[in-house]
């Protein structure tokens, strides 16, 4: 059965965690995933959005020139059925009650295990 890669753009500001995520999608359990982007701020994800039409993002939230909460919201507005999962080291939760408001699907608190990444993603994967 031959089903179509499923888009995926990395957002952080850390290389070294944008890189990690990347490595972590030749996990064999997410067979179908495609990097369309890498992205070290909101400003450079909408631009890989929008040139990319992205269905699943992982996002910090703690970035320069735009943080995540703003750019999950500016996503969303643009391409509602996208699913976006969270990858933040900002462990209150009224931070990650409002990037839910605005529209993520999932929230991972760094440092994160390789196999929770994983399973995020493939809970996404779902929807």
């Amino acid at each position: 059965m031959s089903t179509k890669p499923i888009k995926l753009l990395i957002v952080d500001d850390s290389k070294v965690i944008r890189n990690r995520i990347a490595r972590l999608t030749m996990d064999p359990r997410l067979p179908n995933l495609q990097i369309v982007g890498l992205a070290a701020n909101g400003l450079e994800a909408l631009e890989l959005a929008r040139q990319h039409k992205p269905e699943l993002v992982t996002i910090d939230l703690t970035m320069p020139e735009m943080d995540g909460i703003e750019c999950v919201g500016e996503l969303v507005s643009a391409f509602p059925d996208i699913n976006i999962l969270v990858v933040s080291a900002l462990s209150d939760k009224s931070t990650a009650l409002t990037a839910m408001k605005r529209g993520a699907r999932g929230f991972l608190h760094k440092p994160f295990s390789d196999d929770a990444l994983v399973e995020a993603l493939l809970e996404l994967m779902k929807d």
